[in-house]
Parts: C-alpha cells; sequence; structure tokens
C-alpha cells in the first residue's frame, strides 16, 4: 500500500543561550503491512506496520487519527533504529483514518492518505456460565463467569452484561475489574455485594465511565474472589485479557440491509441547485430499517419539502450532530426525546426532494445543526463504521 504524503518542512525550536536549532520533521512516504496481517496483507489491530520515509530517527510515537477529531484516535509508542523506517503495531481501538508519525521533541509528520483498518478478529464468545480454566488454589472459590456479547456499543440500550457464579467457599470478598486490552490498566471497578453460593450476579457496562464516554478499543472483565483466609481466584491472571473480552465500539452504521454509497453526486460537497451537498447519500431499499449511529437528544423532528421527513440527534458525549433526511414516515420521537446507540429511528424512504431509495446523512460540528456549526464529510465515518457493524 503506497501512502503519499506531502513534502516535509522543517521546525525550529530554541536553543540554549539564544538562537535555535533546526528539527527534521519526519515524513512518511509509504506504510505496509508487515506481521499478522488479514488476508491480501491489509490491516487490522495486532498487526505490525512497516512505516517507510525521512527523518525517522527521532520517531517516539505513530498516531492513528480515525475518522474525525481527537476522540478516536490511537496511538502506539514505537523505538526507531533507522532514520528511513519504524515499525509500529495497530492498537486495539484503531480505525481507518490517516498516520502521522511524532518525535520525541513533539514534531509531528504530515498525515498520510487514510489506512484502511479492518475490525479486529472477535474475542472467543464466553455467552453462557462456564468454569473458570487454569489450576484451582487450595480453599479459594470455585468461578464460573460469562460475558453476554463480543461487540458492543457507547451508550446502547443493550449493555454489555458480565455474569459470574461464585461456588465453594463463601468468599469474604468479591471485586470485578474493567480492563483495557491494549496496556491491560483498570478503567472501571466494582465492588458487588457477596453473592449466595450457587447464586449469579451481572454486572452491567454501558460504556461510560462517569460522564464520559470510554474509547473505543477490546476490554475484559476480571473477577476476584477472596476467601477469608485471603486465598483469592480468579478468571483470568492479570496479565490477561483474553477471557470475558468484547470490542466497544462508538457507532453503529446506520443502514442494516444491503446498501451502496452512490456516485460522485451523492458525496458530500457536490453541486446541487443553489447549495452543495452537505451530507452523504447511502442507497438502500426503502423499508431498510435506520439506527441511530450514536444515542443522544433529539434536536429536531420535522418535514421539509427537500429533506422529507427528517431527524436531528445531538450525539451524547460528542461535539457533533446527526441529520437522518429522507425518511419513509416521521421518526416515532419529538424534540428532547431521548435516543440510544443502534435504537431504530426510522426506515429509508424517499420523501422530500429524492431521486430513489437512500438515507442523506449529515454531521455538524458544535454548536449544531443550522445553530452555528458548520456540515462536515461524514464518509469517513460511514466507511469506517461500515467495517465493524
Amino acid at each position: 500500500m503506497l501512502v503519499a504524503a506531502p513534502p516535509a518542512a522543517g521546525q525550529t525550536s530554541g536553543a540554549p543561550g539564544g538562537g535555535a536549532t533546526y528539527t527534521t520533521k519526519p515524513k512518511i512516504t509509504r506504510v505496509s503491512c508487515l506481521r499478522a496481517c488479514a488476508s491480501g496483507k491489509r490491516v487490522r489491530p495486532g498487526s505490525t506496520l512497516k512505516i517507510a520515509g525521512t527523518g525517522l530517527f527521532p520517531v517516539t510515537e505513530v498516531v492513528f487519527r480515525g475518522a474525525y477529531g481527537s476522540s478516536d484516535d490511537a496511538d502506539v509508542s514505537v523505538r526507531s533504529g533507522s532514520d528511513t523506517r519504524v515499525h509500529a503495531r495497530v492498537p486495539v481501538g484503531a480505525v481507518t483514518g490517516p498516520v502521522t508519525a511524532v518525535t520525541r521533541d513533539g514534531v509531528t509528520s504530515n498525515p498520510t492518505s487514510p489506512i484502511a483498518i479492518l475490525a479486529p478478529a472477535p474475542p472467543t464468545p464466553t455467552t453462557a456460565l462456564t468454569p473458570v480454566p487454569g489450576p484451582q488454589v487450595a480453599g479459594a472459590p470455585l468461578l464460573e463467569t460469562g460475558t453476554s456479547r463480543t461487540k458492543a456499543y457507547i451508550d446502547a440500550r443493550r449493555a454489555v452484561t458480565f455474569s459470574f457464579r461464585v461456588s465453594g467457599p463463601t468468599p469474604s470478598s468479591v471485586t470485578v475489574e474493567l480492563l483495557n486490552a491494549t496496556d491491560g490498566s483498570v478503567v472501571k471497578t466494582w465492588t458487588p455485594q457477596v453473592p449466595l453460593s450457587g447464586a449469579v450476579q451481572n454486572v452491567p457496562w454501558n460504556g461510560r465511565l462517569g460522564p464520559a464516554a470510554a474509547l473505543p478499543g477490546r476490554y475484559s472483565f476480571r473477577l476476584t474472589a477472596a476467601a477469608a483466609d485471603g486465598v483469592q481466584a480468579r478468571n483470568a491472571q492479570t496479565t490477561e485479557v483474553g477471557r470475558d473480552s468484547f470490542d466497544l465500539y462508538d457507532h453503529v452504521f446506520p443502514v442494516r440491509a444491503q446498501h451502496d454509497f452512490g456516485g460522485t453526486g451523492a458525496g458530500f460537497g457536490s453541486g446541487r441547485s443553489g447549495h452543495s451537498h452537505q451530507g452523504h447519500d447511502v442507497f438502500a431499499k426503502c423499508g431498510t430499517r435506520l439506527l441511530a449511529a450514536r444515542g443522544g437528544r433529539v434536536r429536531y423532528r420535522g418535514y421539509h419539502a427537500a429533506a422529507g421527513n427528517y431527524l436531528v440527534i445531538d450525539g451524547v458525549g460528542t461535539d457533533v450532530d446527526y441529520a437522518y433526511m429522507h425518511m419513509e414516515a416521521p421518526a416515532p420521537f419529538a424534540a428532547g426525546d431521548r435516543v440510544y446507540t443502534a435504537q431504530q429511528i426510522g426506515t429509508v424512504g424517499q420523501t422530500g426532494n429524492a431521486r430513489g431509495c437512500h438515507l442523506h446523512f449529515e454531521m455538524w460540528d458544535a454548536p449544531g445543526w443550522y445553530d452555528g456549526g458548520r456540515p462536515f464529510d461524514p464518509l469517513p465515518s460511514l466507511t469506517a463504521w461500515d467495517f465493524w457493524s
């Protein structure tokens, strides 16, 4: 995969005693998949990339920029042994988008063209309660665990649920930790009541950490049950993040059947009578289910001669408004209603000024849709969401 980047430039920084020193700006000329690639040398989380260019010796970090803004960025530390190449492992949570290289002094390369990143291979499902594998510690409680799904969405109504059952010696305490699979760090902790022997306990999670959304990526639940004498049992070792794992995504693709992205006239910025196209069209059969790409509050619902039946949602935890147009019938919501990620909001139609059945989809930055914000091209986001959902 050849990735072209604009010509590199230098950056100056202050030097002791005055004056300035010249720091070479790294330049990326080519990105290719080296190891753990998907078929056809395609890239996915866990793949090792070979990044070629110039000025790469001082690079200490590679950033996967995602589709929009910094909310879906993912970075990985690297150690370069050459001025012309560096290897970087694609982190869990990286999505399709440009790549940049950053030096130890904070000098950043120009972004590459978008790198297509496939969804990671799904975790091994443990949707039913199963005994914890591995050696049993004498005197420790016996554990069975399970996780309701291997794919979850931030702010979805159907949360991912961790279930467990403890038998044998009654534990004095039970702790459930949520681990980030990228680095094994603990991002959330629950201390549920000690369950009765043989009783099933459930711990749901909606992808949020307080008021903020968690970063997309792979997570796993770790259960620790401690007996009165201090002997502990765990469903996974401290460094293991494979059991009871799931992938968390921040959006779902809104059109839930066979679809296409149309021709040149369907794209953002294409010409229209008296204005330019402010979204992207996704073509599908009339009646196809439409889901909320991201949950939030309904800002507007109505009918317009051009847009037809439309709905605008202010995405929770984002600075983005999402607009859905040409819907077959009015959405069953009113302004102020709460909508959840992946909740059905209507069906594909061709109401208003529409040629053929399709969803006209818009994304607007803050402060919002026709409220001081500006539309931006949603196709990179739609393409990324289409990969995993």
